[in-house]
């Protein structure tokens, strides 16, 4: 049964609000999305380093004789980079970023979106310059610390100052350039892992961890000069500058009075009887909000695209392609999985989630089988010894490709997108929060057991992952509302009329206020009209 649409009354989709795409609001979103290029030049970053000879002779010598040992033909070629120091390099960074994110919610609720963004550049700064200059593993890994929470402020609190600062028309749209930096800083990454391995003396390492300073750099000068929205001003008691900034936004002869209204009439219905966070897991008719950002991005890492932007470089070394043709189809994926983000940007605000969603899931499925079915007859069950033959091994590469791309339209940018869009504005940074540690768990999770689950599933692995986008696609057809065109503060009226999630917060629509319910889901719906598609 398809999800009822949410409309406006003679508008279309959702309530109408004059203004649109203004020149400031543009530089304003794009400058807040660039914090993007600091987590996708990490996920880049650390699989081309990890490949390399003398990055990994110099921390990790026993991966490096294994490699040696396997490039001889005398062990598989699925286990030669398993060690958990190893993965523990890279997993690291997720596991600081997933202890960030409980705190990060607190600093972006109580200081604004802006210096949250500030504070999440500055720390993956000193991440930075330590990694380049590490004399020992336990330097490395600090430095990957202060790097994870340096992604942890970003991943929080862009998302949603992107879906506030926007036109809800173009929320998706605008929202997805965080999701195109992040894929503008894997394939720069990618580029410079493949400069940095031709450099001669062994250091080509330290110029990729260090160069990871000059995004960083970008959004903390950046974040400097953005003001921090409309409904975060408000919530702060900053109506004044809220309604001057919001005016900017939408354009000098734009009367705001209606959304600048709809904004303070959504924060003076919050009823704050308890912190965020324990609100938003106790109350009822937060479940269906907090089910959707604990389950998307829980799917979007078992979709296996880290296990891909991660290790590229390692995982073609293993199916058998040399060090300089692994790190270039690397590169390769990287610009396919930037061009493929532009779909998004171009028709998720007019083909919606859903069927983004969709359409990406079922493309990944069919490749991540056809990727396991090819490793598997030319490696078969054990990999001793074996290469891949130079026709498979592009195959295999193009069915990647392929993949990627499905992903980088679908799941990548839209796993980011709909946590930031679908909580009131009461709980919205814990709500993000949440979304952002189930998703740094996932990373860690996948990140930490990969390299093992690699040589014991060998190519079995992939049809692990292709089970799970299985069941998340599924997951979309039944459960998933429409959120398209909806505005944030009007977002209650998607779960109401949702065949499921309606159940539980039909009490707190019909006018009840009790200490499950709030007035803020029973407020401001009125001039919404709901029909079937």
């Amino acid at each position: 049964m398809a999800a009822p649409a949410v409309v406006g009354a003679g508008a279309g989709q959702g309530k109408e609000y004059p203004g649109g795409l203004t020149l400031y609001v543009l530089l304003t979103c794009a400058v807040a999305a660039t914090g993007g290029l600091i987590v996708g030049y990490d996920i880049g970053i650390s699989g081309g380093v990890t490949s390399m000879d003398a990055f990994l002779h110099k921390f990790f010598p026993s991966v490096y004789r294994k490699e040696q040992t396997a490039l001889g033909g005398s062990s598989s070629q699925y286990c030669k980079f398993d060690s958990q120091l190893l993965t523990a390099f890279t997993s690291s960074l997720y596991l600081a970023a997933l202890v960030a994110s409980f705190f990060v919610a607190s600093v972006a609720r109580s200081l604004g979106r802006k210096w949250s963004m500030f504070g999440g550049g500055v720390s993956f700064l000193a991440g930075a310059a330590l990694n380049a200059a590490a004399l020992d593993v336990a330097m490395l890994i600090v430095g990957r610390i202060l790097l994870g929470i340096g992604v942890g402020f970003a991943a929080l609190s862009i998302p949603i100052y992107l879906s506030e600062m926007a036109p809800h028309r173009l929320r998706g749209t605008l929202n997805n350039g965080f999701q195109l930096m992040i894929t503008v800083g894997i394939f720069s990454a990618n580029l410079v892992n493949y400069g940095a391995a031709k450099i001669q003396g062994g250091w080509g390492w330290r110029l990729s961890l260090g160069l990871a300073a000059v995004p960083a750099a970008v959004i903390t000068v950046g974040s400097l000069f953005l003001p921090d929205t409309p409904s975060s001003l408000i919530r702060r008691g900053y109506h004044e500058q809220a309604r001057r900034v919001l005016s900017r936004v939408r354009g000098a002869d734009v009367d705001v009075a209606d959304e600048y209204g709809d904004l303070v009439a959504a924060s003076g219905a919050v009823v704050v009887r308890r912190p965020p966070w324990v609100d938003i897991l106790g109350r009822r008719h937060y479940r269906p909000q907090l089910t959707v950002a604990v389950l998307v991005p829980f799917f979007q890492q078992f979709t296996g695209i880290n296990v891909i932007m991660f290790y590229a470089p390692v995982l073609f070394k293993t199916i058998g392609l040399g060090g300089d043709a692994s790190l270039m189809s690397a590169v390769i994926i990287g610009l396919v999985n930037i061009v493929a983000t532009f779909v998004s940007i171009a028709t998720v605000d007019k083909l919606g989630r859903r069927k983004l969603f969709f359409q990406g899931g079922c493309q990944m499925l069919v490749c991540q089988v056809v990727i396991g079915t090819l490793i598997g007859v030319e490696f078969g069950a054990t990999g001793d010894g074996a290469t891949i033959p130079k026709n498979s091994a592009a195959t295999v590469v193009a069915f990647i490709c392929i993949y990627v791309a499905g992903f980088a339209w679908s799941w990548g940018p839209l796993a980011i997108l709909v946590p930031s869009e679908i909580f009131p504005l009461e709980i919205r940074p814990a709500g993000q929060g949440v979304s952002v540690a189930v998703s740094m768990l996932c990373s860690f999770a996948v990140a930490q057991a990969f390299l093992p689950m690699l040589c014991h599933l060998r190519f079995g692995l992939f049809y692990f992952f292709a089970g799970w986008v299985l069941v998340m696609t599924l997951f979309v057809v039944v459960f998933l509302p429409e959120t398209k065109g909806v505005p944030v503060e009007k977002m209650g009226t998607v779960w109401r009329t949702h065949w499921f999630w309606g159940r539980f917060v039909a009490d707190c629509m019909d006018g009840r206020d009790d200490e499950n319910c709030d007035s803020a889901f029973h407020k401001g719906n009125d001039d919404i009209a709901v029909r079937e598609p």
